[in-house]
């Protein structure tokens, strides 16, 4: 199987599991930079060179033996299932991608049809009913996990355990966990542990938010979108993520993990 979903800069300084929506954007850019001192042009998930790559058949091979004689420093970046998911819903199905079509073509006009979900659209300036919208998302996006009915799940609302555990179960090991909500120090001591051509002022990175403005703004706090049932659905989905990174499961008003992830345990559990 590999190591789908992991990237490392061409100076084999450092490696990272890739997870959506978790910063993703950013991190991918700032390896870029700690190689070449310049930001790709465009989105960091469209080049072709310059960065190491599983999906490009070249670059699998120099991945495999740095992974697996760990050469290299490893990490990945994670975020509380509540945040992500909900931003997942405005990303990938209330907004606009880059290319100015809806996500995944049929998808969308799909949940309206089985799900009711109603996104708007520009022409109306995006007016929907985001928490009923969002709540029917929720249960379209467990059908998935749970049923892999009507389709597969999506990258973007798959569990981030399922994404940082092929790294380890194909012979990877972690030596970070950055944590999308203390961004700036999580990277902060990544690249203090690694050596690289540039040196990478965390100051001056952008954030590279690929998706910001081509949809509706959240109208409500996070917590306004989960109620008991939508609560339980993302307990169904992501328990084993709450479990693994310590972030709070009662209460989605909590966005902040509780401590550091203990990576001996982390290893032991995504092995089993």
């Amino acid at each position: 199987m590999g190591f789908p979903g992991t990237w490392m800069t061409e100076s084999e300084s450092v490696v990272y599991r890739v997870v959506p929506k978790c910063a993703c954007s950013t991190i991918g850019q700032i390896l870029y930079y700690s190689d070449h001192g310049r930001f790709y042009e465009g989105d960091i998930h469209d080049s072709t060179s310059g960065l190491h790559k599983w999906a490009q058949e070249e670059s699998q091979p120099v991945i495999t033996a740095s992974v697996k004689a760990h050469r290299a420093y490893a990490f990945t970046c994670v975020r509380n299932p509540y945040q992500r998911i909900l931003s997942s819903f405005f990303d990938k199905i209330a907004g606009i991608q880059r290319n100015g079509k809806r996500y995944r073509g049929k998808l969308v006009p799909m949940l309206m049809q089985k799900y009711g979900v109603d996104v708007g659209s520009p022409d109306n300036g995006f007016d929907f009913d985001q928490i009923a919208s969002f709540r029917r998302f929720l249960l379209f996006a467990r059908d998935t996990i749970r049923f892999r009915r009507p389709m597969d799940p999506d990258i973007h609302w798959s569990a981030i355990a399922g994404h940082v555990g092929t790294f380890v179960a194909n012979g990877g090991r972690y030596d970070a966990v950055v944590f999308t909500e203390r961004f700036e120090d999580g990277m902060r001591r990544v690249l203090e542990a690694v050596e690289t051509p540039v040196r990478v002022d965390l100051a001056d990175v952008p954030r590279f938010n690929e998706s910001e403005g081509h949809g509706p703004k959240r109208a409500h706090p996070v917590e306004a979108y989960f109620d008991d049932l939508s609560m339980h659905l993302v307990r169904e989905m992501y328990h084993r993520d709450f479990r693994l990174f310590g972030y709070d499961i009662d209460d989605p008003s909590n966005r902040m993990p509780k401590g550091e992830v203990d990576m001996d345990e982390l290893h032991a559990r995504l092995a089993d």
